[in-house]
């Protein structure tokens, strides 16, 4: 009798009910089902999940980037989805995830997943803000140097015993930052941390574009101007907006008729940001003088896409977040994502 008298005392103080009402809620989550759509992301954060959930992970160094078919047949029966930005999470995937409470991608962008469809199902969508802001901004000035700088076009000469610095002083010269205009078209925390790093090149004018202006903006000594004055205006264009209705195919002919013949052009932020045909047509012609992309559509591009063929377009492998620190902040918050939402808790960084 006493015996139980001491443990309903136990049990009635606040902080142990909490603990053990925690492990419960842990405890039952054994019995929910993740899928890792591939086999590379980072061990520390998929033994998060394993600890708590049973997880199948795709292995795609064996069979291959998942299709469409697999995908839909791998999520019946799951409970959570851990994915990047390769996987199409469209509503044929979501339909067949009748089980589905949660998908969380390794991406600050979710232009890859059908947000409509897992609204209607009551699904939850996590991704990864801020914790690449400083990883993606750092690219895209290195992204800005290399086309400016022509550093591709001069390794490339240099393999090919075409050095001639001797005898033309102006070989392999490009336009400098140094008192240059510099426009950047979406000016969120990505934008903001481009400007701030730019500044340091003592450039002569920073101009932004952005739905509304802001007050970082006038921290950042920025102005805030429309996006037709930005291009008319800018020696360099820097894009680190988002994809949406509005921003899709928004740089068109139009908008590089309206740019500098000596303009340079850096996309760090989606490919469906640009119209591609019309980017070509602008570098062929000499209408801007180059243009830098970490961004494309498809991706991964064609090795025989037309665009690879310009000595003045700088393309890399969207390898924007690929830092390891990054990287690995990401995938934690990925699969933190996962577990907050199966336990019925406020997730890390819910997209809503």
């Amino acid at each position: 009798m006493i015996l139980k008298q001491n443990l309903r005392t136990v049990l009635c103080k606040p902080e142990i009910f909490r603990r053990l009402a925690c492990n419960q809620k842990f405890s039952s989550m054994t019995r929910y089902k993740i899928f890792v759509t591939r086999s590379d992301f980072p061990k520390n954060s998929i033994a998060m999940l394993e600890g708590k959930c049973e997880v199948e992970i795709w292995d795609h160094e064996k069979n291959g980037e998942i299709s469409k078919e697999n995908l839909i047949n791998k999520v019946k029966g799951v409970h959570g989805i851990f994915c990047c930005l390769n996987e199409k999470i469209d509503k044929d995937v979501i339909k067949a995830g009748r089980d589905l409470k949660v998908v969380s991608t390794l991406s600050v962008g979710v232009d890859h997943i059908d947000q409509q469809a897992l609204k209607e199902a009551n699904i939850k969508l996590g991704y990864t803000p801020n914790v690449l802001t400083e990883a993606t901004a750092e690219l895209t000035v290195a992204l800005l140097l290399a086309t400016s700088r022509r550093l591709f076009e001069a390794h490339t000469a240099l393999i090919n015993g075409e050095w001639k610095y001797a005898c033309s002083p102006v070989w392999m010269c490009g336009p400098g930052l140094k008192g240059s205009t510099v426009g950047v078209v979406g000016f969120g925390r990505i934008g903001q941390s481009v400007a701030a790093k730019l500044k340091s090149f003592a450039i002569y004018k920073l101009l932004y574009h952005n739905r509304t202006e802001l007050a970082e903006g006038k921290n950042l000594g920025a102005t805030y101007t429309s996006l037709e004055t930005l291009l008319k205006e800018s020696d360099f264009v820097v894009v680190t907006c988002s994809l949406n209705e509005s921003t899709k195919n928004l740089f068109s002919k139009e908008k590089f008729d309206l740019m500098k013949p000596t303009a340079i052009f850096i996309n760090t932020s989606r490919g469906g940001v640009v119209d591609q045909e019309a980017l070509y047509e602008a570098l062929k012609n000499s209408k801007i003088r180059a243009a830098g992309l970490d961004v494309m559509v498809p991706e991964p591009l064609p090795a025989n896409h037309k665009l690879l063929s310009l000595s003045n377009c700088v393309v890399l492998p969207h390898i924007g977040s690929a830092t390891y620190q990054a990287r690995m902040s990401m995938a934690d918050l990925v699969a933190k994502n996962i577990l907050a939402a199966l336990n019925g808790e406020e997730m890390p960084a819910e997209f809503r």
